[in-house]
Formats: C-alpha cells, structure tokens, sequence
C-alpha cells in the first residue's frame, strides 16, 4: 500500500494538484453488524432493575473484532454510490473520473501526514 501512496503522492507533487487530508475519529462507530452481538452492561451504567441483563449492541464499538470489517463495508457501499470504483490491485484506493477531472481516494490508517 505505501509504494501506490508514494506514487500517486509524487504524481501529485509534480503535477501540482491538490491534496487533501481527512481524519475520521469515529469511523468505526458507523458500522453496523450483520450478526448478534452482545456484551456485559457498562460500569455506571447498570440500573437496579436490571443488574443481570446484557446489551445487545445495534452497531460496532471500538475493540470489537467485526468492527474495522463492519466499517469497511459500510463505507465501500457508501462511496460508489458517489461514482468512485475499488482500485483491483490496492483496495483501499479508489478513483472517479469527471471529464478531465481524476478523482483518487485512499483509505488507511497509517497515511503519511502532508
């Protein structure tokens, strides 16, 4: 992934495009699960009445193994239906093309500060 990042980066630089940087804090409290998922009620959270029951969680929490696969999923559908294609060869990369406009998105968490 870092050798495709460092080529459209230096394509970039020597074309003068524009590059933007966007972190998502919050991305993988967005995905939701395909399967049931509970987990022990939060401390400070348990009121009397219902001490012995567990939470049946709607969507993925951070330190949930289907979490980053939830997410991915979830953002995959939601960006081709604004026209971006999946790269085949690196997924986490894809591209839109508007006339002469080239569009390319790159997901990761470990990409390079600009």
């Amino acid at each position: 992934m870092f050798k495709t990042i460092r080529i459209l980066l230096a394509i970039a630089a020597f074309h003068d495009y524009e590059i933007w940087k966007m972190d998502v804090k919050t991305a993988f409290l967005n995905g939701k699960l395909e399967e049931d998922v509970y987990m022990t009620q939060p401390e400070g959270f348990v009121t009397p009445e219902n001490a012995g029951k567990v939470c049946k969680l709607q969507r993925s929490i951070y330190g949930l193994k289907q979490a980053s696969r939830s997410w991915n999923l979830r953002f995959n559908n939601a960006i081709q239906e604004f026209g971006f294609i999946r790269n085949e060869d690196e997924p986490c990369v894809y591209k839109k093309f508007s006339g002469s406009i080239v569009s390319l998105l790159i997901i990761g968490n470990d990409i390079p500060t600009l």
